[in-house]
């Protein structure tokens, strides 16, 4: 299995960043390889199971299953049904814990997925790079970190 992790602290209130990532609906409101998102079925952007479906900036589609929402703990886990990455079982955290030296929050995201061995070192670098730390960063412009 593969695994992926990457960690940022981000210079705003916890409570404000959480507010930001918990729409499951939202990410091309702040990830900028996201251009449009849409819940299916009509449900809630934040009722468990629901399913979201985004298309990215080069116009791949991905359809993503939210498998859990802790508001209390500040943690989003889901879990990919189509992409055009050649992964399966793929299942990732976002993760927000507060900073207590200041007015910033630790941001985490890991995944974990199936794929062939050959591609196991360039899908890695890929949602490193272009998915989580690319989240992370646009978090950090946005909020003046």
């Amino acid at each position: 299995m593969a695994r992926v992790y990457v960690s940022s602290v981000i210079s705003a209130p916890l409570g404000v960043v959480w507010d930001r990532v918990r729409d499951f609906n939202g990410l091309p409101k702040w990830h900028p390889r996201m251009r449009e998102s849409r819940i299916e079925d009509g449900l809630p952007s934040d009722k468990v199971g629901c399913i979201r479906n985004f298309k990215l900036q080069n116009g791949d589609v991905i359809r993503e299953q939210l498998l859990g929402l802790n508001d209390y703990d500040k943690v989003c886990t889901y879990g990919i049904l189509e992409s055009p990455m050649p992964i399966t079982d793929y299942v990732a955290t976002l993760r927000l814990t507060p900073v207590t030296d200041g007015d910033s929050c630790f941001a985490q995201w890991s995944a974990e997925f199936e794929c062939a061995t050959d591609d196991e070192s360039e899908l890695q670098n890929r949602l490193s790079s272009d998915v989580f730390q690319a989240g992370f960063d646009a978090l950090k412009q946005h909020f003046g970190s």
